[in-house]
């Protein structure tokens, strides 16, 4: 009878294992690099996550001099876009300015972000409603109807405001002029960008 035929063992030394071992090695080294790629990443949206949220908390950093003319309650000139970000937010603007700054807070419009809402149309008709009936309006009697102009030149001659506004070129505006603090939304809650540790005390 013929033998069987057994088949053959390779050697540990032959060189169709050692591909093949460093094949493996090569697989695994890619699977490590890829883990440590994904922890830096992780990691850096976490740092990114932490710098934003950072941002969304009170600070004294951009502060020159502590407003002495702001305190309870609080003033807030609220921008058309703030408005309208409120209501697509969900938020009720006067209990929510209050759970942001602890104290009873008076939203306002001046007469040209009235001028702004109308000139919107009917797509803004819910914010001019609401403006009508719980905001508080200051009179303009500069010319023209541009309400950011408005806002700043306002809180240029009276510091005893806060700002509301989403508005990213307004609000390089406005942190030029010391003392005035900025009020925002971030996940459906309102922040403030700058506010002295105790008002009306004097830096040191």
């Amino acid at each position: 009878m013929p033998k069987a035929k057994v088949p053959k063992v390779l050697s540990m030394r032959d060189s169709r294992i050692r591909e093949s071992n460093k094949k493996n090695l090569t697989t695994t080294d890619n699977k490590k690099v890829k883990q440590k790629l994904k922890k830096k990443h992780e990691a850096a949206r976490k740092i990114e996550r932490q710098r934003k949220a950072a941002e969304a908390i009170p600070s004294t950093v951009m502060f020159f001099h502590y407003n002495q003319q702001l305190g309870p309650p609080f003033r807030i000139i609220c921008d058309t876009n703030f408005i309208n970000f409120s209501i697509k937010n969900k938020l009720d603007i006067i209990p929510a300015m209050t759970d942001c700054l602890l104290a009873k807070c008076i939203p306002y419009v001046t007469e040209c972000i009235i001028a702004e809402l109308q000139k919107l149309g009917a797509k803004y008709r819910i914010a001019l409603k609401l403006v009508k009936q719980s905001f508080e309006v200051l009179p303009c009697s500069h010319k023209g109807t541009y309400a950011d102009d408005c806002i700043v030149d306002r809180i240029n001659h009276h510091k005893c405001y806060i700002v509301g506004t989403c508005d990213q070129n307004l609000k390089r505006r406005i942190r030029k002029i010391p003392g005035v603090p900025i009020m925002f939304i971030v996940k459906r809650k309102y922040f403030i960008e700058r506010m002295p540790d105790a008002l009306g005390i004097e830096p040191v």
